[in-house]
């Protein structure tokens, strides 16, 4: 390889990148708006769940029980009605979400030991919301009892249970979400941007006329990568600030773990972006290709769901997925504090698929003599 080559190239491939109207303008503003809004928008925390109470108890307990569910923040009361078909046409209509049944003398039974059943029905077209918004109605009206109890002088029947939530006590989704949110940023910058900058060469035809100069590949290749690997890291530097300054969100872990793997993910995306420019003609064939990729990569990497809640048959086709590394990575130092010796075996997988994607994009790649 050729040091003095490859200096003039890249002092090229900079410029270019400066003369571009739209590439300078999306590195720049890409990572600051998918950092600074899809955080906000992008979450599976659900909140004001509409409840409809069927009050038949009309107690003191049955009225603070309602009161302390309207209070809550993640349930709203829509209001209490005489009948269940009242309630139920609620939730058909679309205004109330589960439907609290308290029954007849609910009060009267627990003050002579008994332990009658609250009756909770969740609609359940929207899973998620119906299944979390039982569990916030059992949890709000379980203290709510819990403390009249106490109040009564009423021997609880068995001891509270105590929960902590590790690694993300709030849990607070963006927590989540921002690590991973970083893997979306380096696929585009590391991997979808060198795979259309190579096709635009074949097809302004540039390409060609560097086919019958004494440039070698290598210097060709890495010229169009560099500029790319090192943007991407800034791009993470910025992702690490942003999720600091705004959401005061900072690794547990050392930044150099991040960065290591940031690097190993570059060499990832951009062989597989240099393989797709390889076997495409026109950029119109890979940003097909790349996009196909990306969704796939997004679907299966576990950014939006967890791998362990798909199938045991998705799982296994995850482990040829690379960015399921990488989050497992981003998500275990900055949550969890990890070192490179926890996660030894992502580390390694990175690599091997580093090696790999950079090896056939080298073999396919061919220069015309």
């Amino acid at each position: 390889m050729n040091a003095r080559i490859l200096k003039i190239l890249l002092r090229k491939e900079v410029t270019l990148i400066k003369r571009n109207p739209v590439i300078p303008r999306l590195i720049i503003a890409m990572p600051i708006l998918v950092m600074m809004i899809i955080p906000l928008v992008t979450t599976l925390d659900v909140k004001n769940v509409e409840v409809a109470v069927v009050d038949n108890d009309r107690t003191e307990l049955s009225r603070r029980m309602t009161s302390d569910m309207d209070a809550s923040e993640y349930l709203s009361v829509t209001g209490c009605y005489f009948t269940y078909d009242e309630a139920f046409r609620q939730v058909e209509e679309g205004e109330a979400d589960a439907i609290v049944t308290i029954p007849k003398d609910y009060q009267k039974d627990l003050t002579n030991g008994k332990k009658p059943e609250l009756s909770i029905k969740a609609n359940g077209v929207n899973a998620t919301k119906g299944t979390l918004g039982t569990q916030y109605a059992t949890i709000s009206m379980a203290n709510t009892i819990a403390h009249w109890q106490a109040e009564q002088g009423v021997s609880l029947s068995a001891r509270e249970s105590s929960t902590v939530n590790l690694y993300n006590p709030t849990l607070n989704f963006r927590n989540y979400m921002i690590p991973a949110l970083m893997v979306v940023l380096l696929i585009i910058i590391c991997g979808f941007l060198p795979a259309l900058n190579l096709v635009s060469e074949k097809e302004t035809g540039t390409i060609e006329a560097m086919n019958v100069t004494p440039v070698g590949r290598l210097e060709f290749i890495l010229s169009k990568l560099i500029p790319y690997w090192v943007v991407g890291i800034l791009v993470v530097t910025v992702g690490m600030l942003i999720g600091w300054l705004v959401y005061r969100l900072v690794p547990e872990g050392s930044i150099v773990n991040i960065y290591f793997a940031a690097a190993l993910f570059s060499l990832v995306m951009s062989g597989l972006g240099v393989f797709i420019a390889n076997k495409s003609a026109t950029i119109l064939q890979s940003i097909f290709l790349m996009f196909a990729f990306i969704v796939i990569f997004q679907l299966m990497s576990g950014l939006f769901t967890p791998i362990a809640s798909m199938p045991r048959w998705a799982q296994c086709i995850t482990y040829a997925i690379p960015p399921r590394y990488f989050i497992e990575i981003m998500r275990s130092v900055y949550l969890k504090g990890a070192t490179i010796a926890d996660l030894w075996t992502q580390y390694a997988s990175l690599t091997g698929f580093a090696v790999f994607f950079c090896i056939i994009a080298a073999f396919t790649y061919r220069k015309r003599k």
